[in-house]
């Protein structure tokens, strides 16, 4: 999966041009005028073209400064927590990942396609795309508008396949059983790959992140990254909200109460408005007094492992069996080769992991 950067001198990107070839010259105009009267005469002897403009690279290669690791830790550590609250992926491994693959942001692959988890376009990409030199010539990689595309995009691309689904079993403060668990499902082919990121973890001592519920608890590594928080069976929460966050198959839900609303509960958990009804596959006009609880993270493409068949009782729909075992809906319609919008009868036996 890791991008295979040589590392090429990241001043010929786009938004480096202007900086690169001219910032030089004002560093010409404030020599003594003794100095810069001589480089310029030189620089137009035909010996000294050459000389001269290879000062011009050097010294742009030298003014050009790559970010470090804590610096990439700052600038991504919100966001990490945000995955996680979103997805459930831990922001240290979305961090670490990100770090490693992306050398702290410094990649070509990252500056010029945003990409920082090295994720190659696959069946189904209906986005941009830039093409690199990886395992073989000419590799199709993702290219995002943002960092924060690439962000969210590497949390739905662990969530919607069904090979990283056992990690979501493991708890978010289990980042040695996350990096193990990530070769083990193929996301790099490097033997080492856990080892670097537990190492990257451990260094810059990023298991802390997993211990934050809100992202604005996090003010940087060097302080004490969250603020007024408690911790519940595991589970940190902090002192604002409202419902205790529960799990299904792995998938974060909370009960609902008297006086919820669909708008308080996004708000409350940091949600855009579709996500709440997309994550519960709400029917178009469902009330929330229609609901008993709500997940407030994405369903599973599978139920658990000791969950394979569930047979209809009377008054139950596919929508309602999709709630119980936390499994998306068109995952349901597909292993029980159903129509969209198809009816069940009681007795019927509902496919839960596959259609075998």
């Amino acid at each position: 999966m890791r991008f295979k950067d040589k590392q090429c001198p990241s001043i010929f990107s786009k938004a480096n041009l202007f900086y690169t070839f001219f910032y030089p010259f004002c560093i010409l105009l404030s020599l003594p005028k003794t100095i810069t009267y001589h480089l310029i005469m030189v620089a137009f002897t035909k010996a000294g073209l050459l000389v001269f403009f290879s000062m011009v690279c050097i010294l742009a290669q030298a003014s050009m400064k790559n970010n470090s690791p804590q610096e990439y830790i700052n600038a991504y550590g919100k966001q990490a927590v945000s995955e996680m609250k979103r997805s459930g992926v831990p922001a240290s491994i979305t961090l670490s990942q990100g770090m490693l693959e992306s050398n702290n942001g410094n990649s070509t692959l990252s500056q010029e396609a945003n990409n920082h988890f090295g994720i190659k376009c696959h069946v189904g990409w209906s986005g941009k795309s830039i093409y690199k030199d990886d395992d073989q010539a000419n590799e199709c990689f993702r290219h995002y508008n943002s960092a924060i595309e690439s962000y969210a995009d590497h949390s739905d691309f662990l969530r919607s396949r069904d090979r990283y689904a056992f990690l979501f079993d493991l708890k978010t403060t289990d980042y040695k059983g996350w990096a193990n668990g990530l070769k083990r499902a193929g996301y790099a082919t490097d033997p080492a790959y856990p080892n670097k990121l537990i190492k990257i973890i451990e260094n810059y001592e990023l298991y802390k992140f997993d211990q934050v519920i809100n992202p604005e608890d996090i003010e940087t590594m060097d302080d004490q990254m969250v603020n007024k928080r408690r911790r519940i069976d595991d589970f940190v929460i902090s002192r604002g909200k409202v419902h205790e966050v529960k799990y299904n198959n792995g998938i974060k839900y909370i009960d609902l109460k008297a006086g919820d609303s669909f708008e308080g509960i996004a708000k409350e958990f940091d949600l855009r408005s579709w996500e709440i009804p997309q994550y519960n596959d709400l029917p178009t006009g469902t009330k929330i007094a229609d609901c008993t609880y709500l997940y407030v993270s994405g369903k599973r493409n599978k139920a658990h492992r000791d969950h394979t068949l569930h047979t209809v009782k009377p008054g139950e729909t596919l929508q309602y069996i999709s709630q119980k075992y936390g499994v998306k809906l068109k995952r349901l319609y597909y292993y029980n080769n159903l129509s969209e919008g198809a009816k069940i009868n009681a007795g019927d036996a509902i496919k839960l992991r596959s259609k075998k």
